[in-house]
């Protein structure tokens, strides 16, 4: 009972923060960068086709005509082109349903297809998988589930505003990763030794692969403003106090959250479940074991996050082979320094929160106080 009432204070107190923080990062008067007055993203399905000049690549425009289903007119059919591209518009059919862009000026509506409406069949997918998770993990899911959607509105309603405001990418990850890591571990295992440990292994390891990541891009003359749509970063950062050229590394250090948490909590629980079953394990036994249990997570980890970094880069690794480019070439190219860049300092950080989060679980775990259980 007291564990629960320790538990239930700590996630008050996180939901308290989480609110004033929201509340005082709310109504922030954004810079306007694009003159978008007057349109608008319509929810619309394909009445007729009036047009097609789409070829058997699948390139090409059409003319379509539309009911818009959603907005002020809502129910009115109106004329609208779609090109058919990769990455805009769609290859109409009568009853297709579409996102539309509505463009009003002086009473008339200039119309066009943005894309077919994946909206419904997304937020599908999501709940698929939230069932899936719920029906593996039980109560254990929920809160996976539940630590989820707490992380991912850090991010976008506190981590995002603290940015636009001025305040430091790398300090505002870092915040972020800390709170997000303290209420994920709780919703998990509430407020135990074993989660403390996670909690502490996961803040370290974190924190030494964003000073790894800082030293690597001092070393290699990498920095933030050298990734690939720099000019758009560097027109939004000229008309809003962000901080464009933090934006790479504070990105490593979200990215590599998740795999940290993961070690840290998995070697935490395993010391646990060691004591439970052996309470004469010492300090230095445990820690001997998470080590151990470590350096067989390592491996496994470290090429998890590598194949992912690879994974987000094929395209240019399509290039590179495709063109034959010589090595010092794509040695020396920006876009492979940062992959590199960011899946070694992952993997780091992944590596050292294993010698801490053992080290950590071991002194608590191994201690004869009973008070944190």
């Amino acid at each position: 009972m007291r564990a629960k009432q320790i538990k239930g204070g700590c996630l008050l107190i996180a939901g308290i923060l989480f609110l004033l923080l929201f509340f005082s990062f709310r109504g922030i008067e954004k810079t306007k960068l694009l003159d978008t007055e007057g349109r608008v993203f319509e929810k619309a399905e394909v009445t007729k086709i009036v047009s097609d000049n789409v070829s058997t690549s699948g390139s090409g425009k059409q003319t379509v005509q539309l009911k818009l289903l959603s907005g002020k007119h809502k129910g009115k059919e109106v004329e609208a082109t779609s090109s058919s591209s990769y990455l805009f518009g769609a290859k109409c059919k009568k009853g297709m349903k579409v996102i539309a862009i509505v463009n009003e000026s002086r009473g008339e509506l200039v119309t066009s297809v943005y894309s077919v409406n994946r909206g419904p069949m997304i937020w599908l997918m999501v709940a698929l998988f939230v069932v899936i998770v719920i029906l593996v993990g039980g109560k254990k899911g929920i809160s996976s589930i539940l630590s989820l959607i707490f992380t991912m509105l850090c991010i976008f309603f506190l981590f995002l505003p603290m940015i636009y405001k001025g305040i430091s990418p790398i300090l505002a990850a870092i915040f972020v990763v800390i709170f997000t890591t303290i209420v994920t571990m709780c919703m998990v295992d509430g407020i135990t030794k074993k989660s403390i440990a996670a909690m502490a292994g996961t803040i370290i390891g974190v924190v030494f692969a964003g000073v790894f990541a800082l030293v690597f891009g001092r070393v290699t003359s990498i920095s933030g403003y050298n990734v690939s749509d720099i000019e758009s970063l560097v027109y939004v950062g000229e008309m809003t106090d962000i901080r464009i050229g933090e934006l790479l590394f504070a990105g490593i250090l979200i990215a590599a959250l998740g795999a940290v948490m993961d070690v840290g909590m998995s070697i935490a629980s395993t010391l646990n479940e060691l004591k439970e079953q052996n309470t004469k394990m010492t300090a230095k036994e445990l820690f001997q074991s998470g080590m151990n249990v470590g350096r067989d997570m390592m491996g496994t980890m470290t090429n998890t996050l590598i194949l992912a970094f690879t994974g987000g880069s094929i395209n240019t690794l399509v290039f590179i082979y495709a063109y034959h480019y010589e090595y010092q070439q794509v040695i020396n190219m920006y876009s492979v320094g940062i992959e590199i860049m960011q899946g070694l300092s992952s993997s780091l950080g992944v590596i050292l929160a294993v010698p801490f989060t053992s080290l950590i679980a071991a002194v608590l775990l191994g201690e004869k106080s009973t008070k944190i259980k």
